[in-house]
């Protein structure tokens, strides 16, 4: 408690600061709009950018292809609620307290998160689409303008709490998000703005309960807009070389659980939910056209940071997984990470170095040119993404809570790292089942070698590194 009443006095200290140092001297350049755009589940290889093989993103892509395209991004929790969470601290989950996906309505009103730093700095903020730490709606602290839904929301005709007033929308969920992200755009001001607009695509359409549990029948049913329901009529769907398959070496998959079927390529993805998904991000593809065209029509567009994301991955069937997140193997854990800034990024921009979500409310300060979060554990990727080989990150920490939401997936906890060749998994509350993999030799994590005596000494430093990232963590 303590500890908590010094670190509240601190920031309270820093907004007073903030609020003190806003004005800004005649003739500077006025500080940045921002945009983040979240979409939710998306894989990073589902992009034309990214490499896929035939879905059209040049809207998305854009955003890459005119300012910097992050090839080793990752989520430090591969789950939604703490991945949101640590997007807008720059959190571990462990510190941020948003450890799963039950109702974490009354944590999440008092996290300390970037758009209120940018609010009380001079920015105009809006929240617009899926806050998911829990079923309560009403507006949070640091935004000027609120839309948002309860839980997951519905993708047709949903009801929105607008500025804290119960609205029954109209249509598509996703291009109402996008109307209103539009108009936010289009109105006049005199100070910058921020809109954080979170999809809830491409997520499959599931009510979700207070305890985090969702019907599994409905995981797979994805609701595309009514004019995208037929595109990639007979495309096939590309495959990792680990999809379709049992897994091997993994103890904790392979784990005899309940009544449910033992991992393999009957209980994976089918190419048609796949598609189902593919064709729900059509609509999010559009709406980026439309926010870069408002943009461009009032002549804000080289003036505005725009950022997209995902806060988690996706399995296809890779290990006989579908339908789930949450595990430390690269399908879930990647993340597209997209930035587009002309007066500080050069179009083309390519950086292979580990960035991870917590690093984008640090960044977002930074290019706003305000004070960081003083509990941030991110750091920010300006310098990165100004083409500055600077030192760098050789290694970041995964961590999961073990929920109750997918039975296969009970007590798997665990705390991982990941370098650019190690893997290292340590499940927390099973007994002899971790995992090591070497990335370079096995990219598809394939091969569990934790039992080969030529890995000893590897798996010793693995150990020692994340024993060093929960220390300094």
């Amino acid at each position: 408690m303590r500890k908590r009443l010094v670190t509240t006095i601190v920031v309270l200290l820093m907004f007073a600061a903030a609020s003190m140092n806003f004005a800004q001297p005649a003739g500077q350049q006025r500080r940045p709009n921002i945009i983040f755009i979240l979409i939710d589940d998306l894989r990073w290889d589902e992009l034309g950018i990214t490499g896929h093989p035939f879905i059209k993103t040049p809207h998305i892509d854009r955003i890459g292809r005119e300012g910097a395209l992050f090839r080793n991004a990752f989520m430090t929790t591969p789950l939604c609620s703490p991945s949101r969470a640590s997007f807008l601290t720059g959190q571990y989950a462990h510190r941020h307290g948003i450890t799963d996906n039950v109702d974490r309505s009354v944590a999440s009103h008092k996290l300390i998160t970037f758009p209120l730093l940018l609010q009380q700095s001079g920015y105009a903020t809006a929240f617009i689409g899926k806050w998911h730490m829990g079923n309560d709606d009403s507006p949070r602290p640091g935004f000027d303008r609120w839309v948002s839904f309860k839980g997951q929301g519905s993708y047709i005709d949903p009801e929105i709490n607008e500025d804290g007033n119960d609205v029954n929308g109209r249509g598509y969920i996703t291009d109402l998000l996008n109307g209103y992200a539009v108009e936010f755009i289009k109105r006049r001001r005199d100070k910058p703005f921020l809109i954080y607009l979170a999809h809830k695509a491409i997520h499959p359409e599931v009510m979700q309960h207070g305890d985090g549990s969702v019907n599994l029948a409905e995981a797979e049913r994805f609701i595309p807009a009514e004019r995208h329901r037929n595109l990639f009529v007979g495309k096939k769907v590309p495959r990792r070389p680990n999809a379709m398959r049992s897994p091997a070496g993994k103890p904790a998959l392979q784990r005899a659980i309940n009544d449910l079927p033992p991992l393999s390529a009957k209980t994976a993805s089918s190419d048609e939910v796949v598609l189902g998904r593919l064709r729900s991000l059509m609509a999010i593809e559009e709406g980026v056209g439309e926010i870069l065209k408002a943009l461009k029509e009032t002549n804000q567009l080289d003036d505005t940071v725009v950022v997209l994301a995902s806060d988690n991955g996706y399995f296809y069937g890779e290990h006989g997984l579908s339908v789930e997140r949450r595990l430390a193997y690269e399908e879930s854990i990647r993340m597209p990470l997209l930035v587009r800034y002309p007066r500080a990024i050069k179009a083309g921009t390519i950086r292979d170095e580990f960035a991870l979500n917590i690093d984008v409310a640090p960044t977002l300060l930074d290019l706003a040119g305000v004070s960081p979060l003083p509990t941030a554990q991110g750091r920010s990727l300006v310098a990165l993404l100004k083409g500055s080989g600077s030192e760098w990150r050789r290694s970041f920490l995964i961590e999961y809570y073990s929920d109750k939401v997918f039975p296969r997936i009970q007590k798997m906890g665990y705390k991982s790292v990941r370098t650019d060749r190690w893997k290292y998994i340590h499940y927390v509350e099973l007994d002899g089942m971790d995992e090591l993999y070497d990335l370079k030799a096995d990219p598809y994590e394939m091969k569990n070698i934790i039992n080969r005596p030529d890995a000893a000494r590897p798996l010793e430093e693995m150990k020692r590194e994340l024993e060093r990232l929960l220390k300094a963590s």
